[in-house]
């Protein structure tokens, strides 16, 4: 006799319950294999936490993304990664250490003459020759100037907002530039028209928040073409015959020796740029790329200081970086700057070379102004 079958709906209905039994099946192997993962992370999180903060490997990576950071427009981040004292702390030894390191007496002296070029052998060299460059973590270039006489200062052409260091070069009739010092940026807005410290162009002083009796790091040239960089005060930089300055700091090479010591107190990762000088007088600009990972992350001082001293250097000094790195050439960025404008930032100045300096008039953006008046937050 031939079993019967259970009613149709019957046969649903246990369908209906092997499915939701499916379901449920289901769920609980997700909601275990979250939860094992979820273990997982969390374990892979303070393991990175513990090695982070209580391995000395750990520790260095963090001090270096705080330094990283306190160059930038955000330093109050690095709070989050070494705490508020040991950034204040941290600040303050790294401008002991920037302070004592302008304190050397520089004594190089520029020998341009030599008895090939008396006996008329030596090769004519290009006013400006360019080098791209690259290292661990960085790409950049290398900008050697043969003749630092040919070396101006160009600063704005309109009071109330900087200019770009193409535009400059541009208007100027340039060969080439590079940006040079720092500047006022309350509200990081970056509208680039109030130096910080000093502005000297062709021997007169275009800019300064200095008493007369007070001194600051500067990065410059005096009429022979000696670069000059380090700590002075305004009646020094007269003496010394200084021609083009700006103020910034650190010095990296002092008497053809490095004064950083090593890569930890080369002041973090971030896109730089340093003059420096070879002893037969050649200007050597080093631009550096950073903050652009697949590109370029950028160079801590010390690279910086490595590749001046590979160049003949005998004494560097570092400018104005970050967002404010650029060079231009032939009225062409040729590196990337960090900024959503290929061209970069707006500037108070830039080391422009010329073929015949002598006959550009750069006038003085500044005049009549004092430091007071400026709101540097307002374009």
């Amino acid at each position: 006799m031939a079993a019967q079958l259970p009613p149709a709906s019957t046969r649903a209905q246990a369908a209906m319950q092997a499915k939701s039994m499916k379901r449920r099946t289901r769920k609980r192997r997700s909601y275990k294999a979250f939860f094992y993962l979820s273990t997982f992370f969390m374990l892979v999180a303070a393991s990175g936490l513990g090695w982070l903060f209580l391995t000395p490997s750990g520790t260095n990576l963090r001090y270096l993304a705080a330094d990283s950071l306190i160059i930038t427009q955000h330093r109050h981040w690095a709070k989050y990664i070494i705490g508020q004292a040991e950034l204040d702390k941290r600040v303050a030894e790294k401008k002991a250490i920037e302070e004592q390191m302008g304190v050397e007496v520089d004594t190089h002296e520029i020998v341009r003459s030599t008895a090939a070029e008396t006996a008329g052998e030596v090769e004519t060299k290009p006013l400006v020759e360019i080098e791209e460059i690259s290292g661990t973590g960085y790409k950049g270039h290398v900008m050697i100037v043969n003749d630092p006489t040919k070396i101006r200062l160009g600063v704005p052409a309109k009071q109330g907002r900087g200019e770009r260091v193409r535009s400059m070069v541009e208007r100027t009739g340039a060969i080439a530039g590079v940006n040079a010092g720092g500047f006022a940026d309350p509200n990081w807005q970056g509208n680039g028209f109030q130096p910080i410290g000093v502005v000297i162009s062709h021997g007169e002083v275009f800019y300064s928040d200095l008493g007369k009796k007070k001194t600051t790091q500067i990065v410059g040239l005096d009429y022979n073409g000696k670069m000059i960089a380090g700590r002075y005060s305004l009646e020094e930089m007269k003496a010394l015959n200084v021609r083009e300055a700006v103020s910034f700091q650190p010095r990296l090479i002092v008497n053809g020796k490095g004064l950083i010591k090593n890569a930890k107190d080369g002041w973090g990762i971030a896109p730089r740029t340093a003059m420096g000088q070879r002893e037969d007088g050649a200007i050597i600009f080093v631009v550096i790329d950073g903050r652009q990972p697949g590109h370029s992350i950028g160079a801590n001082l010390y690279d910086v200081q490595n590749i001046m001293l590979e160049h003949g250097a005998v004494i560097a000094a570092n400018l104005d970086g970050g967002s404010s790195t650029v060079l231009v050439k032939d009225d062409k960025v040729l590196n990337r700057p960090s900024t959503k404008s290929e061209e970069g930032r707006y500037l108070p100045t830039a080391f422009l070379v010329f073929d015949d300096p002598e006959s550009v008039d750069i006038p003085n953006v500044w005049a009549g102004l004092r430091p007071g008046d400026i709101d540097a937050g307002k374009w």
